[in-house]
């Protein structure tokens, strides 16, 4: 009942929002946006990624300029969700999968310079 109360919070304040939302990953969330055909994108982040730890800079540098995308960006725990990963076949961590409704049309692993980020998830709209 909690996972469901936070997938609807997160929809209204994601439709009500006009820059980057960042929020934990949770699979009720992620099929939510996706029905309502949201741009949404789901990072593969460890806390003992060092590379992790740069994205998640970065992204916090660029949400605050609101130089990134209006969207959806949902934190996946790396370590914890072992099935996601085989079933999106994310082999590392710092992954980003990005997504226009429920079509998978960007990915990118590794990457921490902003313009590639932005452009990276710039094809969700």
């Amino acid at each position: 009942m909690r996972r469901l109360f936070a997938a609807i919070v997160l929809l209204l304040s994601a439709s009500l929002a006009h820059a980057l939302q960042v929020m934990p990953y949770t699979p009720e969330a992620l099929a939510a946006l996706q029905k309502q055909g949201k741009p949404v994108a789901l990072h593969f982040h460890a806390g003992w990624c060092g590379t992790c730890t740069e994205q998640e800079r970065v992204l916090n540098q660029m949400k605050s300029a609101n130089a990134l995308p209006a969207m959806t960006l949902l934190v996946v725990d790396y370590d914890a969700n072992k099935p996601l990963r085989k079933q999106l076949k994310v082999a590392s961590q710092s992954t980003f999968v990005v997504y226009k409704g429920s079509a998978e049309v960007a990915r990118s692993g590794g990457e921490t310079k902003p313009d590639a980020i932005r452009a990276l998830l710039s094809k969700a709209l």
